[in-house]
């Protein structure tokens, strides 16, 4: 919180109103998500409904709650903040409010000034501490646990529907709180799609399987992927996962404090390039995570930001070949000074089942 108000003082403001769910729960602890956070000088406040009232006692020690009624909305609870304050400057997270919102509270609001922040709180959360990182690899070994057990229900005649289902009943039954994105069974062709939908669609002998899937521990995310092959993979299977599997390696190699995402993303997409695969590889080679499962900073060819030790973010290069199938390999990590430390366990070489 000190690093809160060390920004409002920065730059120059009374209050600051917080609409993003993510950010209420990471400053406050409240996980419904549901109203606003206002926070000044002096007062922490959560407005909320009463379906979240006691939701938001319980979990947001040190903060007032107030109830929102049909008889006293947002904006009169706000007047009355406001007023108490006497804000003149108010930030507010335009990114998250709607045009509407915001346009009702200026009719009510007595504020001089109001100050978009963008997404400048959600930066607070790009470096993890040793508590949240905790947190994620206990997820992560939750990942871990669950492709040891999906690979035994991966056979010809499965759906990637019934596989998606296996995977988040594992997560639900060992631990987690919920999956942190809904999964991804690509098999066959479908594994030609970065982001396949799973599908009615029968696992195939020969097929490539790839699998994205990831949970929930105490509100924070995990992510990892792993690409198998149903039965004997062919030469044109090997090669292209041989090829991902060194890109991987490269990057998890180049992954570092000190140095911007991009570079990490040149250096894996140099290897698929040389292997002639370079038109096959769309996406960036991964993204930050936490609250969310996908954050800032990326590590994409645009990304100009540095990256910091404690930042968490996924290495995951891929190549998807239409008509013939993809692989992609996904492991997240922690950044260090000196390289990163890898959360995900799971094994990498092709596995063929």
């Amino acid at each position: 919180m000190k690093k809160i108000m060390d920004f409002m003082r920065e730059k120059k403001l009374d209050a600051i109103l917080v609409a993003d769910g993510f950010n209420m729960r990471y400053l406050s602890g409240f996980t419904g998500a549901t109203g606003y956070l206002y926070l000044s000088e002096k007062q922490k406040v959560i407005l909320t409904d009463g379906r979240y009232t006691l939701q938001a006692k319980e979990e947001s020690a040190g903060f007032s709650v107030v109830e929102i009624s049909s008889a006293r909305g947002y904006a009169e609870n706000l007047c009355d903040l406001i007023s108490q304050d006497q804000v003149v400057n108010l930030g507010f997270e335009d990114e998250i409010m709607t045009y509407s919102a915001v346009e009702k509270l200026k009719k009510k609001l007595m504020v001089c000034r109001w100050e978009p922040l963008g997404d400048s709180l959600s930066g607070f959360r790009r470096i993890k501490r040793a508590r949240e990182t905790g947190w994620m690899a206990k997820a992560e070994a939750l990942g871990d646990e669950a492709f040891t057990y999906i690979l035994g229900e991966l056979r010809p005649g499965v759906t990637e529907l019934e596989i998606a289902a296996k995977l988040e009943y594992y997560f639900k039954t060992h631990g987690a709180e919920d999956i942190s994105f809904p999964s991804i069974v690509a098999s066959g062709i479908h594994s030609s799609m970065p982001h396949a939908t799973p599908s009615r669609k029968t696992l195939e002998k020969g097929d490539f399987v790839t699998l994205d899937f990831g949970c929930r521990y105490q509100g924070y995310c995990s992510d990892m992927t792993r690409t198998v092959v149903l039965g004997k993979a062919d030469d044109r299977q090997k090669e292209i996962y041989k090829t991902v599997l060194e890109a991987q390696t490269v990057g998890l190699e180049t992954v570092r404090a000190g140095i911007p995402g991009s570079q990490a993303d040149r250096a894996a997409r140099d290897v698929i390039e040389k292997a002639g695969y370079g038109a096959y590889f769309g996406h960036s080679l991964g993204h930050s995570v936490g609250l969310e499962i996908h954050e800032k900073p990326a590590l994409s060819s645009k990304e100009t930001t540095i990256l910091e030790p404690g930042m968490v973010v996924t290495v995951e290069p891929g190549i998807y070949v239409p008509g013939f199938g993809g692989v992609r390999i996904e492991d997240m990590v922690v950044v260090t000074e000196d390289g990163c430390r890898n959360l995900t366990g799971s094994p990498k070489e092709l596995l063929e089942l």
